[in-house]
Parts: C-alpha cells; structure tokens; sequence
C-alpha cells in the first residue's frame, strides 16, 4: 500500500545528545521523510528543542499521553503549537479520552491556523509479547488486544494507530484502508531487534500496509547514518518499482 507521505520512513531522534540529534537530521534527511521526537528528548529539551532540531521537518510527537480526558485535551492542545505531523495518545485511556485528543486537536489546530495533525493511538507497546500481557493481566492474544484497542480508537474518531508489523495485514482487513497504521519494531535484515520482541523488515512492514515506519537504532547506531537510511529508502523503491 502506498503511504499518504512522500517517504514513509521517520527516523526515531531517541537520544538527550542535542548536538548528535542535530547531525543525524542533517545526515539522514535527504533519505527520511521525517523524524520521532519522543520522551528521551522532550524531557531534555522540551519544545524549544524540537523547534532548533527539527525545523521545517515532518515529525510524529511521540509522547504517548495517557490521563484523564481534560488533561490529555490540554496536552493536545499544547503540542499543536509545534505543527507536529502526528501526535499519539494510549488507547488504553479509553474513548472518551481519545476523543478529548481528537476535538482538541481539531480546535487548536484551527484556532492556529496550522495543519490538524493525526492524533494516533498506541496499542501494544513492541516491546511486549504474550507473556508480558499475561503478567499484567491481560487476556487474549496480542494480536486480540491490539486489534480491540484498535477499533475502540476508530469508533473514537483518531486517525489511526501505533502497532507491531505483525499486526499490520489483520488491521488492515478489519480496519479498512484509510486508518494510518504507525508502524515501529522495523528492523532491516541482518540488525539486531534489541527490545522490540514483534519485528519485520521494512519492505514487507510497507508492503503490508504500514504508513510510517519508525526506525531508530538501525539507522542511528549505524557507523554511517546517512548510508543506511539510504539503503532502507532504496529497499522501499525496489520493492515498490
């Protein structure tokens, strides 16, 4: 399926290094269409800091807001002001908190006179499995929760959701194909998965179904940053031609 972006692939800036931060996005944009800013590097920097690294680039703020609906609302609102390209909210704070994300993200983004971002749920975490969704009490199959959790984002209005590539093709199915699939736990063949227990590669994550694929580590602990994003961009193309 072909993303709505003109390079699905948004590299993950997961590190407090600032300056490291500001090479990779120059080293890596000509073959990424945008970045993940996620908690990691909000914590350090804050919004001043996504501004000076990112600038003009897409970005996915990637600050998994989970609390009551007002305050989820206000988070929302407040993250608008940095013209993010998407913002996620856990699905697990239910529907009438994804719904608070959704409006308020529609009404700041107007107020602003800016681009509504996607306001995307995340589901399962890729770092859990069954036995991890067992500990914590969770009945069902991974697959089952992601794809309830899923549909419960749906009914809530969001524009699509965080998932495993293992979900990707049952999402798709029963989801149909207008719901952005944000898609991490991506790993070129021959890279380490290091804690992301439900992976693919990214050509068949992308063939799939997958809108953005977020890759951090294979392309940031690469010895050349800017030849592996490169090598990935062109998998796409070679599986897309």
């Amino acid at each position: 399926m072909t993303s709505t972006l003109k390079n699905p692939i948004f590299c993950a800036l997961d590190t407090t290094d600032l300056e490291r931060a500001r090479a990779l996005v120059k080293a890596v944009s000509a073959h990424v269409g945008g970045f993940k800013i996620g908690t990691e590097f909000f914590g350090a920097y804050g919004p001043d800091g996504v501004c000076d690294v990112v600038g003009d680039a897409a970005f996915f703020l990637d600050l998994k807001f989970h609390d009551i609906p007002n305050t989820v609302a206000g988070a929302v609102r407040a993250g608008c002001a940095l013209r993010p390209t998407m913002m996620d909210v856990h699905a697990a704070g239910g529907l009438a908190m994804m719904a608070a994300a959704r409006d308020a993200a529609a009404e700041e983004s107007e107020k602003l006179g800016v681009t509504r971002p996607w306001i995307i749920a995340v589901t399962v975490l890729t770092s859990l499995d069954q036995a991890n969704l067992d500990s914590i009490g969770v009945q069902g199959k991974v697959e089952d929760q992601v794809l309830r959790l899923a549909a419960l984002a749906k009914k809530a209005g969001l524009d699509g959701i965080v998932c495993s590539p293992q979900e990707i093709g049952r999402i798709r199915n029963e989801l149909g194909p207008d719901f952005k699939l944000v898609v991490p736990g991506v790993r070129p063949s021959g890279t380490a998965t290091g804690d992301q227990k439900r992976t693919m590669t990214p050509p068949d994550a992308f063939d799939l179904g997958a809108d953005v694929l977020v890759i951090g580590r294979p392309i940031t602990a690469a010895p050349d940053s800017a030849a592996a994003a490169k090598a990935i961009a062109e998998s796409l193309n070679a599986r897309a031609a």
